[in-house]
Order: structure tokens, then sequence, then C-alpha cells
């Protein structure tokens, strides 16, 4: 899991006013609550020179070379425009992009000069994500939502989104039994322990309207999916661009910015842990239906590969058959397209074990999948759904519907007799009274009865794991600190 450090302390300065740390006292922290670091935190390269804000004004496309090659007047806020060669085709005339003029040093020491190229005359760089060093996105150049910025307005503040000159990004290897950290709000938690703050927590239930059902929906019995909900956004403005805050924070956990709608779904995913679908409302055909796939049943996915489903797969079918692979990758003939104005967004929970072997059998390993593998927790679907809605209406001037459909709920979790000393026993060392209290309080857990007697401790719905006394000594331990405990013979 890559994740920025601006965004972890965005989430924390929410409930802990100004609070900040340096990017090794960060790792420190994170190694004290028991995750893995990856490497040394990796701070942003800096840009030296001009950096700056354009206006692509004209776009020429010169003919008889090897690959595609545009020559471009850019608007740099000067008298005249600036003449750039590039060869990305992903923007177009009128396109907010970050140019790097003459004199201005990329990262890994690269200077940008005036020189002539494919027979015209090039006076800066036209720049994408991974020649700024964020993130390795090449595929094409930033384009920036309209009103992010004016032509001639300095780049780098634009770039850091609200997160300082230079962020850092933190990579952390997830053992299977801590999925709940394959996100923001997971990560943020256990920072929040490990440096003892209060915690507000991201996954919160705006309470948009229910007033009716969004989407017919059936689930089968025999799909074994825990929960399903939908809601439906639409108005949505085809045109409309991710905007870069956003953008930014999905480059540095290395995933690649594509349109609205998806960059939503996956935005909420890192944010809140729990994995989205966004379907072409207008081109489903009747309701939807959630099953286990048929013998000799196919669908085409959205990487525009046919795949023959096994009876043993789950899937999502509306009055044409399959139309989803549940929990691993969604179907072409409903995909989010350039023409899209009309979205209905899932937030599902999936049998772990069928998602498991769907993803082993179709060899199509994804982020979702991961975190499905996992565990997700399904009392949080409707706060991941209400979030990515009232995102997306904002990105797109849409309109979220005044309906929900809402199948299943969050698992009932057990209660746990636990004696609030039974962690210094195990430990050997004596604990402050309440510390108990406080540490299972910390992570989650909902804490009842007597400090002095038995406490009845009941476990948040995104920590399965937590089932016995044991596991909830080792948490007490974990967060106490395991190198503060004696070795005694």
């Amino acid at each position: 899991m890559r994740i920025a450090q601006s965004w972890l302390t965005e989430i924390l300065q929410r409930a802990n006013d100004g609070w900040s740390v340096s990017p090794a006292e960060l790792d420190a922290g994170f190694v004290r609550v028991g995750l893995e670091v990856e490497g040394e935190p990796e701070q942003l390269p800096e840009v030296d020179g001009p950096l700056t804000i354009g206006r692509v004004s004209t776009i020429e496309e010169l003919e008889g070379f090897k690959k595609p090659i545009r020559f471009c007047l850019v608007d740099v806020g000067g008298d005249e425009p600036q003449q750039i060669v590039c060869g990305a085709r992903n923007f177009a005339e009128g396109d907010l992009v970050v140019v790097a003029l003459p004199g201005t040093v990329l990262p890994g020491g690269f200077e940008i000069g005036k020189r002539k190229t494919y027979g015209k005359p090039s006076e800066g760089m036209i720049c994408s994500a991974s020649e700024l060093g964020i993130g390795s996105d090449h595929s094409g150049i930033i384009v920036l939502a309209e009103g992010t910025a004016e032509p001639g307005d300095p780049a780098g503040p634009v770039l850091a989104a609200g997160a300082g000159e230079r962020d850092t990004v933190i990579e952390l290897n997830v053992t299977p039994d801590r999925g709940y950290c394959l996100s923001a709000r997971g990560l943020a938690r256990e920072l929040a322990c490990g440096f003892d703050l209060d915690f507000a927590d991201p996954a919160a239930e705006l309470g948009l309207p229910s007033e009716k059902e969004t989407w017919p929906l059936e689930v089968t019995a025999e799909s074994g999916a825990q929960r399903f909900a939908l809601r439906r956004v639409t108005g949505v403005d085809p045109s409309a661009r991710t905007p870069w805050w956003m953008a930014r924070r999905l480059l540095l956990s290395g995933v690649r910015p594509i349109s609205p709608a998806v960059d939503v779904t996956n935005y909420v995913m890192l944010e809140l842990g729990h994995p989205m679908h966004a379907f072409d409302a207008g081109r489903l055909q009747g309701g939807l239906v959630v099953r286990r796939a048929r013998a000799g049943e196919t669908l085409t996915t959205l990487d525009d590969v046919e795949r023959t489903l096994d009876p043993e797969d789950v899937v999502i079918c509306d009055d044409r058959g399959p139309i989803s692979l549940a929990g691993v990758m969604g179907g072409a003939s409903t995909e989010v397209s350039a023409d899209t104005t009309d979205v209905l967004l899932e937030a599902a929970v999936w049998d772990t074990l069928a998602v498991f072997r769907t993803i082993r059998r179709h060899k199509l390993p994804s982020e979702a999948g991961k975190r499905y593998e996992r565990g997700v927790d399904a009392a949080a679907s409707i706060a991941a759904l209400d979030r990515a809605a009232t995102l997306l209406a904002e990105i797109t001037g849409g309109s979220v519907e005044a309906s929900l459909t809402d199948v299943g709920s969050a698992p009932v979790m057990p209660t746990i007799a636990f004696d609030p000393e039974r962690p210094s026993r195990v430990a050997g060392v004596g604990y402050p009274a309440g510390t108990t209290r406080r540490r299972l309080e910390q992570i989650g857990c909902t804490v009842a009865g007597d400090d002095a007697v038995l406490l009845e401790v009941t476990a948040p719905a995104w920590r399965p794991d937590l089932t016995l006394p044991a596991d909830l000594v080792e948490e007490v331990l974990r967060l106490e600190g395991l190198e503060n405990i004696p070795s005694v013979l």
C-alpha cells in the first residue's frame, strides 16, 4: 500500500488541529504499531526553475513521422504564446496544462532548454506526472480541471495541492490479517493509536435521502454476497475532468487517473478500503440479479477478453446475462464511457473465498480483489456509496438521486468477556488502570462493563480477526509497545 503522508496528516488533523510529524517520525510510528514499512519514505523530488500553468491555444498535427507529433502554441501568461512540440495525445485546445519553461530542471537533472525538433522550434515541455516525479504514470501529460489555475500561475503550489512544497510517499507491506490497513482510513487509525491521538473516522454516513429503491435488485443466497448497495447519479457532464487534488493522491498511490466516475470509485477504495464499481445506467437492461454463473456463460470483461465462466464464479446480471464478475472486474457492455451521463454506483461485500478462487481461475489480480480477499467492512458500505456519489456529483455537476437500494447488512460481531488485567498477566507488565479499555476503544471496539470485574468487548466489523480473549491481549500489548515487555528468566 503506497500513500502520501499529506493524506494521512489531513485525516488526523480533523481531530488533532495542527498535528504533523517528519517522514522519519511517521515511519517510526508505523513500526511502533507493528506495520512493516518497505524501504525509506520517498520524498518527492524538487523541480527547480520556471514551472508554470499554461493553456493550449492551438494544436497542429505534424505529418511524416513514425509517431504522432503535435506542434502547440501555449499561453503561459506572457505577451506571446510559447511554441512547444509534444507527442502526447490526451489533451486538446483550451486545456490547462503544466509547462516547464526553458531553465527548468526536472527530476534527474534534466534541464529544459530551447531547441528545434521535428522541424519546429520548441521552447519548453508540456509535462506528465512521471516527468515531475509524481507517480510513475507516463501515459499522457497532466490536464487540469477548468478553474484550477490561470495561465502564468506558478505550477508548484497547484501541484502540491495543499501538501506543502515536498510531500512524502510511504509504502507498507500489509499482512493478510490486517486488510483494513489497505486504506487511508485504516492507516490513519493505526497512527492515531501509535501517537495516542484522537481519531475522526472518515467512514461516516452522510445521511443522503433514500426515499425509494434506486434500481431493481435480487441477491440470491447462493451468491454468498453479504451486502449489495446502489446509488444513482444523473446529469453527469461527460467532459468533466477529475480535480488535481484527487488525481494526485491516486498517482502517488500508484493508480492511473482515467475519468471522474472511475477515479471516484478508486479514490473511495483507497480512502475507506471499500472497493466500488460504476455502471453506465443507460446501458443496463432491466433489473440486476446477483447469482452464481451457469455452465457455458461468457463475459467480456473491461480488458476486452471474453471469459468462459465457471459455476463457482459470482456474477452480476441484467436481462441479457452476466455484466460483471463480482469483486474482480466489470464487464465491457456496461462500462462508463466518454458519453456516459447516468451512473449507477455499486458498493458490495462478497464472499472472500469466492473472490479468491475467481481471481486465480481467471488470472485477474486487482486492487479491489486484494481487499475482498482480506475482508471488507460491510458496515462502511453506505458511507462509501454516499461519499462516492457526493464526490461524483460535485465533480461532474450531476445530481444524486434521493433513492437507495440496500440488500444485506453488516455482520453481528460477537461480544467477548474479557478480564482487563489479563494483558498485564500475559506480559508481566503492570499496565496502569484503564489501559485495556482505552487501547481497545482506540482500535474501534465497543467496551462495556466494569474495569474491576469483566469487560464486554465487541470488535468492529472491520476486525473479523478479533474473536478470542487472546486476540484482545495481543492488541493491547502491541499498542503499549512489544519492545517495552522485559525479557526475564
